[in-house]
């Protein structure tokens, strides 16, 4: 992986389980099951994402088990039986270069764990889920203090080099700064780049 920011296509997984609208609720329910997720891209023709069946569309039949017949409260899904039926529709989908904070955002409001990933005509990419937003942080102090050395610090306009120590994702700068100014311009930089923690700045200006 290269300097920040890293974008989907860094951290996603490239082979991805995926049905069609035809496959059967217990399909679902064992794929899901065996491989350990709660969602699955429904494709159409040759691989683009028509929908995506999560374990909360699924819950709907063991939910409303035993409502009467007719209950106008009982949601459809609750009768379903193929993926077609199930589904939520239009799929919530996110382009491989896409930057893990744009993920992020798009599963944070709209309450979902994981994001078919695809291309510009909507063909099945890979998945992007939670955990795999999360990697960056698994980077190690080494890796992000030469990163913030050379990729952030090295393109400020400061007179002299600034200090580096990371500990556990935590950054502390440390030196002399010309202006006040490029106080929140460094701290700013800095918490941008992926891995980072939290910030801290130990600097004087003059």
């Amino acid at each position: 992986m290269s300097e920040s920011p890293y974008t989907v296509s860094d951290v996603m997984t490239h082979t991805a389980v995926a049905i069609g609208s035809e496959a059967p609720f217990k399909e679902i329910v064992e794929l899901l099951d065996q491989w350990k997720i709660s969602a699955l891209p429904v494709l159409a023709g040759e691989g683009r994402v028509v929908g995506v069946v999560s374990e909360a569309d699924l819950l709907a039949k063991e939910e409303y088990r035993g409502a009467p017949d007719g209950d106008p409260a009982v949601p459809a899904k609750a009768g379903a039986v193929s993926a077609g039926e199930l589904m939520s529709a239009p799929a919530i989908t996110v382009h491989a270069d896409a930057t893990l904070a744009e993920a992020a955002r798009i599963m944070a409001r709209r309450h979902v764990k994981r994001l078919p990933v695809v291309n510009a005509v909507g063909m099945l990419q890979g998945v992007v889920s939670r955990s795999d937003l999360l990697k960056v942080f698994l980077r190690g102090d080494g890796e992000i203090a030469e990163e913030v050395r050379q990729h952030v610090l090295g393109r400020l306009p400061v007179p002299a080099p600034l200090t580096v120590s990371v500990t556990e994702g935590v950054v502390t700068i440390g030196g002399s700064l010309p202006d006040r100014s490029l106080v929140p311009v460094v701290a700013r930089a800095v918490r941008a780049v992926e891995g980072v923690v939290d910030v801290r700045l130990d600097l004087t200006h003059r």
